[in-house]
């Protein structure tokens, strides 16, 4: 990942509302939400939800397919891993004992899937 995506990324969840999107659609992998379910959580009308998802489809951290008449969205977990793999690659400064609580939380995530 490089500056840009990582900047790209961070203003896409620089909003509460979106945070608050992409949050529940980590909660909900591997199988996502309809949009009308997401909208209904947060309760969010469905235009302004459509507007967020399309700003964090763009910078890569959801996507949606289509099913039946839904369209379900879910996180990209690889893009949030790279995220999180940016923002951490120079921590601790040759001292990985630093980072062991912070990846200690982090392993409740699961391990990376192959491409979708």
């Amino acid at each position: 990942m490089d500056e840009s995506i990582a900047l790209d990324t961070l203003a896409a969840l620089a909003q509460s509302t979106r945070l608050a999107v992409f949050r529940l659609l980590v909660s909900h992998e591997p199988h996502g939400l309809p949009a009308g379910d997401v909208a209904a959580a947060l309760d969010v009308p469905q235009n302004t939800l459509s507007a967020h998802l399309a700003v964090l489809a763009r910078a890569g951290l959801v996507e949606g397919e289509r099913q039946g008449r839904s369209i379900v969205y879910r996180a990209r977990l690889d893009a949030l891993r790279a995220l999180m793999v940016y923002l951490a690659r120079d921590c601790c400064s040759a001292h990985p004992e630093l980072c062991q609580p912070l990846l200690a939380e982090l392993a409740c995530c699961p391990p990376a899937k192959a491409s979708r």
